[in-house]
């Protein structure tokens, strides 16, 4: 048929070639229109030239889409619509899935959460496991083949290697039906796989290869193998759990007996780690305590605890990321799940004193994902580390851990209501650090200050400090740092986003929309397909909401926190190492970020910037620390 672009062609007397996907050695992929139905709804044809066209080739053709129909009653797998023959071509027709592949979430350069993996890992396991149930190894699973569907976000398999396979065949000379080419990607494909004989856990081995390609950033072949076993050197490059870690682990041993032997293993152990992982909230210290010990006991079984292992992830990372789990979504207080646990960090003479000082303990919290119409689409049980600080009186002040890792700082050109001093998007790598689990309380910001420091216009301590001018928030971190031996200070613009967005790409970390039982803002508003909500008319209570995947609370309205921060009226030359941007007599205007309970939806967007004098402190402006690892 040759070339296809720019040529509209019709197959089958009904699939209305539009244009060309993809082109391989041996297929190509298009997109047509089935002119027989109503709509015309889009499909994806695939046109296959076999290397023979002997009838023993073409009776496995029609075998093959047998079991691609049987595959496609899986909601996750694309449907097969058609398959025929043609002159010398054979061509299977599939449902087309409106989307991205994950090619564009995973890439190098842009380390991924534990939190985005683990769910990965879920979606991916559950569709191959019933992909594994036919016998069916799929030999190409890599983020080029998973793709994102736009509407509501659910993974997709495609592109099973039986249906390359179909272009390769020929009949040797035993008169067998065989490939003519190994099928798979190199860094994706286990050893096996390149010598033909690929199993079920080849395909578990590229899950892996896939879920460490996002957390470490990099491409499988520049990964390094121990010159002794052969296995993958990876767990050093990215910030994950023990537990996360040995299970992924051991997908990609190099033998496949030594790997989970199909999906269906990997996903139970999967499970199993996210039942040991759960726990209850908690409302006294003796249940706490009990769970930690029994969270120990899991740990000694896995082998964590007491052995080398645990002890060669401590000297590479600072700490380990969090862990996620399905829950029913509760508005109970945030520090009731405390689960206390003395982590060390490698010592060096810059953070040795630092270290001493520190008992760091986690807690659990539940983050949702919501559609464009604000609906909950998912939730996901999470954990993530703090430090508390004593400030006197019975005050306190939690920080959280935040990974390092590098993101796309600003807007992409669709996201609606957006404004042009949000471009262009530029790649940011961010160095670890601490930020505080809420805005700063008034209760904190009195206890620093001293009592005759009241600048907010509610008295209700647990509510956030507001009516601060960035002068207030420079003298507060000054005086924070005397007082406890750390340094403290305000975010940079591009640590604030960061952290807000904690590993996700949507105009809110809830997702694509916002609605007020997420966050507290105007109401009278909306943002995409969301309904009205309420309008509250004054902030609300620290942690009165659902926080994000680090476990910070309101990141999105309630309060406009300062950063660092001169204003630049978009990101044309911006550092990329995430330090603030401080220009030498600009300094006229201070950039604020996440919007407010006054201000429009828009205005809560991760990437939403705001400014004004340094001098003033308005009735929604507010503050959160940071402090410094090192």
């Amino acid at each position: 048929m040759g070339e296809i672009e720019n040529i509209v062609t019709i197959l089958a007397g009904r699939y209305e070639i539009t244009r060309q996907l993809g082109r391989g050695g041996f297929a190509i992929t298009l997109l047509a229109r089935d002119i027989m139905q109503p709509s015309k709804p889009l499909c994806v044809v695939k046109q296959l030239r076999p290397n023979q066209t002997h009838p023993r080739v073409i009776d496995f053709f029609y075998k093959e889409a047998k079991i691609l129909e049987k595959l496609g009653k899986h909601p996750q797998v694309p449907r097969l619509l058609a398959h025929f023959q043609e002159g010398e071509n054979l061509y299977i027709v599939q449902e087309f899935i409106a989307g991205h592949d994950l090619s564009k979430e995973i890439f190098p350069g842009k380390r991924l959460s534990e939190a985005y993996v683990r769910k990965l890992l879920q979606d991916i396991l559950e569709i191959l496991s019933f992909v594994h149930e036919y016998g069916v190894i799929h030999r190409d699973i890599k983020p080029q083949n998973l793709m994102r569907r736009g509407i509501d976000g659910k993974i997709f398999l495609i592109d099973f290697g039986a249906v390359k396979e179909l272009g390769t065949l020929m009949v040797n000379d035993r008169g067998e039906v065989a490939s003519s080419v190994i099928i798979g990607t190199p860094g994706y494909m286990p050893n096996e796989q390149s010598l033909g004989k690929a199993c079920l856990a080849s395909d578990v081995y590229a899950v892996g290869m896939t879920a460490i390609a996002a957390l470490t950033g990099l491409k499988p072949l520049e990964l390094e193998e121990n010159p002794q076993t052969g296995e993958v050197i990876w767990f050093q490059k990215a910030h994950v759990s023990q537990e996360l870690g040995e299970v992924i682990n051991n997908m990609v041993r190099r033998h496949f007996s030594l790997r989970y032997s199909c999906a269906q293993d990997a996903l139970q152990v999967l499970a199993n780690l996210n039942q040991l992982s759960q726990q209850p909230s908690l409302s006294t210290t003796t249940h706490s305590r009990k769970n930690y010990w029994k969270r120990r006991k899991v740990m000694q079984i896995m082998g964590f605890v007491g052995g080398g292992f645990l002890t060669s992830v401590l000297g590479h990372t600072i700490f380990q990321g969090i862990s996620k789990e399905n829950s029913t979504l509760s508005n109970a207080d945030p520090g009731n799940s405390e689960i206390p646990k003395i982590t060390s960090i490698p010592k060096s003479p810059s953070n040795r004193a630092f270290a001493s000082k520190i008992i760091f303990k986690s807690f659990e919290f539940e983050v949702v994902t919501v559609k464009r119409k604000g609906e909950i689409a998912d939730r996901q049980f999470l954990s993530a580390k703090y430090f508390t600080e004593d400030l006197g009186n019975g005050v306190t002040l939690d920080m959280l851990e935040i990974p390092d890792g590098n993101f796309f700082m600003g807007s992409p050109a669709d996201e609606e209501q957006r404004s042009d001093d949000e471009s262009p998007q530029h790649s940011v790598n961010i160095k670890p650090f601490f930020m505080g689990k809420f805005a700063v309380t008034q209760a904190q910001y009195k206890e620093i200050m001293g009592l005759g420091y009241s600048p907010s216009t509610l008295n209700t301590e647990q509510y956030p400090a507001e009516s601060l001018s960035w002068n207030n928030a420079i003298e507060f971190c000054q005086r924070l740092t005397e007082k406890t031996g750390r340094k403290y200070r305000l975010p940079s613009e591009a640590e604030w986003e960061y952290a807000c967005r904690a590993g996700t790409t949507t105009a809110f970390h809830f997702g694509e929309t916002i609605t007020t039982d997420l966050a507290n803002y105007d109401g009278n508003n909306t943002y995409a397909e969301a309904p009205k909500g309420k309008v509250r008319k004054q902030t609300t209570k620290v942690g009165s909401f659902s926080p994000n995947a680090f476990g910070l609370y309101d990141m999105h309205g309630n309060i406009l926190e300062w950063c660092q921060d001169t204003w630049q009226e978009n990101y044309k030359d911006a550092p990329s190492d995430g330090n603030a941007w401080i220009e030498d007599g600009n300094d006229a205007y201070r950039v604020l970020r996440g919007g407010s309970w006054k201000k429009f939806p828009a205005y809560c967007r991760s990437a939403f910037r705001y400014y004004d004098d340094p001098n003033y402190g308005h009735e929604d402006f507010g503050m959160r620390v940071v402090c410094d690892i090192s």
